[in-house]
């Protein structure tokens, strides 16, 4: 059936809704955050090599090294609920399933980002 619209009628609304920049920006300044978080952890694991359950406390213990472990938790979240919302936003196109595993994705990230960082902070004040 033809419409009685006009193209500019019909396209009207679905163009940008300007939130995609900010989106943008966000993967790109997380995935750069990444990159040096990663390399500390990295090179932190590799000298944790063979560590005793106490040389580890000890060593999650110090100010430094928990936050940057907190840091490291939060972005890492952050940049997975980024990347797998575009997927979820590319590849699933009915709108009900969309909304649902959208909000699945960022309860899901906050949950598991607040477990890793309660259990970093449980070590860190208890040793354990």
């Amino acid at each position: 059936m033809r419409s009685l619209r006009t193209p500019l009628g019909r396209v009207r609304g679905l163009g940008s809704a300007k939130e995609g920049v900010g989106h943008w920006w966000g993967q790109r300044l997380s995935g750069l955050a990444l990159v040096p978080l990663t390399l500390w952890f990295v090179i932190s694991v590799i000298g944790l090599i063979g560590a005793d359950y106490a040389t580890f406390s000890a060593w999650l213990g110090t100010p430094g090294n928990a936050t940057m472990m907190l840091l490291l938790v939060f972005v890492v979240f952050y940049h997975a609920q980024l990347g797998l919302q575009v997927v979820i936003e590319d590849y699933v196109h009915n709108e009900g399933a969309k909304m649902a595993s959208l909000i699945a994705i960022k309860f899901a990230t906050v949950a598991l980002g607040v477990f890793c960082a309660v259990s970093i902070l449980k070590l860190v004040a208890f040793g354990g």
